[in-house]
């Protein structure tokens, strides 16, 4: 995450691509992702939550290492398809990991700091990536995953999936080592039994199941939140910062490193939060702020004529900030939060991989369409994506749940009370 930014000026002068080249090269990821999101659930479900994520890693250290000693375009591509597939699966299992091994007082706040993590990683890999080369940059890429990679063999599988395959004195033992050898596990390991035994009881699961009225609310939930995220304009930001800044007529340097700045302590502020605000009131809050950044954008290409006010440029600089602070407060991880807590185990496995590949295909679908949308009308792009927020503010309003303080038994059962009331 956040490699082909800073790597771009030293891939195209070394290898000597073409911009179409290494525009292919930098949206490859997206499509890889898409593909691993496609069997995220699959894996998951058949490797378990730790298997998956090192099946994922394996994939991501073949595609660094591809990419540092690539000597043509065809090894960056593999190996950017790699890592992005790599990707793909890591979205998915490991928010889903956190929230079925963290106490329901804590859920939020360690699923968050995922995104939190991401959020630091891509700062990182972007700032580095100024001041060495792609191909060090690249092999600095593997050393996380092999952290991850060897961390694997001590931490414990989850409990919820132990007990989905029936290995009941498992999820105890994972259930001691993760509250503690003197915590008293009887309520929460009872509870986990008796639902997952309820859930035994209906046949496995495919993807046509998910549309069952049963399943409705919580996958309209998941889906609406996955799609309202990315066409809120995001991705629009992120990967065309300098070009927005540039057009506005406003430093891309100065812009893009305040961004940077802004990134963390929101996320940050918004893991903090997390537990304490609850979910429903941190997405409103930020959903709030993109949508008066994007108005903001909007309008400062609108008024771009010096003779009309001389200070757009700053109108879209403190659009840019308002918008990715806010994103990063809550819009950027309370999706994957909620997405980890609402459905039954029985069917995670093949929901999670449905919003997850939602996701990705809906950032493609922004990335590649955001130049021709900017050339039809840079202030109508804006002012539609400050549209969507505001359609999204009252979509959480009318059907988010919240989720902040109950086991993830009690969320499932009323999302399927909710369809039924």
């Amino acid at each position: 995450v956040g490699y082909s930014s800073p790597s771009q000026p030293g891939i195209l002068g070394d290898l000597g691509l073409t911009l179409a080249q290494y525009s292919l090269f930098g949206s490859i990821s997206t499509i890889g992702a898409m593909l691993g999101a496609v069997v995220s659930g699959k894996v998951a479900d058949f490797l378990g939550r730790r298997g998956a994520m090192a099946f994922a890693e394996l994939f991501n250290i073949i595609g660094w290492i591809a990419i540092a000693f690539a000597k043509n375009v065809w090894w960056l591509d593999i190996g950017r398809l790699s890592t992005g597939f790599g990707i793909g699966i890591i979205s998915y299992v490991v928010p889903v990991y956190i929230a079925e091994i963290t106490p329901k007082n804590l859920r939020g706040a360690f699923t968050a700091a995922n995104q939190l993590m991401i959020c630091c990683g891509a700062s990182v890999m972007y700032l580095v990536g100024n001041i060495i080369s792609w191909r060090l940059l690249a092999l600095i890429g593997v050393i996380p995953c092999l952290i991850q990679l060897l961390g694997l063999f001590v931490i414990p599988e989850s409990p919820r999936w132990l007990a989905k395959i029936g290995k009941w004195e498992g999820t105890e033992a994972s259930l001691v080592c993760l509250r503690g050898k003197d915590a008293d596990i009887f309520e929460e390991a009872r509870e986990i039994r008796d639902y997952t035994r309820n859930l035994e009881q209906l046949k496995d699961s495919r993807m046509i199941d998910l549309f069952q009225k049963k399943y409705a609310h919580a996958l309209v939930v998941g889906v609406g939140l996955m799609v309202l995220q990315q066409f809120g304009g995001v991705n629009a930001i992120a990967y065309y910062a300098s070009a927005i800044f540039s057009s506005a007529g406003f430093s891309y340097k100065v812009g893009t490193t305040s961004m940077v700045i802004v990134q963390v302590p929101m996320t940050l502020l918004g893991t903090l939060l997390m537990d304490k605000s609850g979910r429903r009131l941190l997405l409103l809050v930020s959903v709030s702020g993109t949508c008066l950044g994007c108005s903001l954008i909007g309008l400062s290409f609108l008024i771009q004529d010096p003779k009309l006010w001389n200070f757009s440029p700053f109108l879209a600089f403190g659009g840019v900030l308002i918008f990715t602070g806010s994103f990063s407060l809550g819009l950027g991880g309370i999706p994957w939060v909620i997405m980890s807590e609402i459905f039954p185990i029985n069917v995670k496995g093949l929901a999670g991989s449905l919003v997850t590949v939602i996701n990705w295909f809906g950032s493609w679908i922004i990335t590649y369409s955001f130049n021709f949308l900017a050339q039809w009308s840079s202030a109508g792009t804006f002012f539609v994506f400050a549209i969507v927020s505001g359609f999204t503010i009252v979509f959480i309003t009318r059907l988010v749940p919240e989720t902040k303080g109950r086991t993830l038994e009690e969320i499932q059962a009323s999302m399927v009370l909710f369809v039924g009331a």
